[in-house]
C-alpha cells in the first residue's frame, strides 16, 4: 500500500516538473536530470528499502517544485 502511495506522487511530482521545464524551457542536460536522474535515484531508494529516505527527498522535491511553480 505505501509502495502505490509512493508510486501516485512520484508521478504527481515529475509530472509538474516535466511540465514547469517544458514551460520554462530550461535547456536539455536540466530535463534530462528532472525527467530521468532523480525518479531513478528515487526508486533506486525506495527499491533498496529505505523508503521512509525516498518518501523525504520525494516531499523535499514536492515542495521545492511547488514553491519554484507559485513563484
Amino acid at each position: 500500500m505505501l509502495t502505490l502511495i509512493f508510486a501516485g506522487l512520484l508521478v504527481m511530482v515529475f509530472g509538474k516538473l516535466l511540465w514547469f521545464a517544458i514551460k520554462a524551457a530550461w535547456s536539455i542536460t536540466k530535463i534530462f536530470v528532472t525527467i530521468v536522474f532523480l525518479p531513478i535515484l528515487l526508486i533506486g531508494i525506495a527499491a533498496s528499502g529505505f523508503l521512509s529516505i525516498a518518501f523525504v527527498g520525494l516531499v523535499v522535491v514536492g515542495l521545492v517544485s511547488l514553491i519554484d511553480t507559485a513563484l
